[in-house]
């Protein structure tokens, strides 16, 4: 067992993961805001962990899953938006792009800070102050 790795620093250590696969999805539709048939990409997490953590509730000690695994297990999901937002079959709104963008990289500042106070505290703990 990881004595350092709590279910709170898997959890954002999965939830980096998400933000940076979100921003990259985000990138590619902004760059692809001009280029005809393009579909624009989403990426989803909420769903699948909500979804896993509720089949762990269910299964219980059935399925021997607990909440560690699922949050080891929980991935993250990029599909293709099927929606044209022009009449060039695009579907990119190049305005909410943006707008995601901006909130997807607060979510990151967030999820940094929360991260570095965790470690402080881990650090303050070992000098014992």
């Amino acid at each position: 067992m990881d004595f350092l790795r709590s279910n709170s620093m898997v959890m954002m250590e999965r939830s980096m993961d998400f933000l940076w696969t979100k921003q990259a999805a985000i990138m590619d539709n902004i760059a692809n805001a001009e280029t005809p048939n393009y579909k624009a990409k989403v990426v989803t997490f909420e769903q699948n962990l909500t979804q896993k953590l509720q089949q762990a509730a269910i299964g219980g000690k059935r399925s021997g899953q607990n909440v560690r695994q699922v949050l080891e297990d929980a991935d993250f999901a990029v599909y293709d938006i099927d929606e044209a937002k022009r009449m060039d079959d695009n579907g990119v709104d190049a305005t909410e792009q943006m707008v995601e963008m901006v909130r997807t990289a607060y979510q990151q500042q967030y999820l940094y800070n929360a991260i570095n106070k965790s470690y402080s505290i881990l650090r303050m703990a070992v000098r014992g102050q």
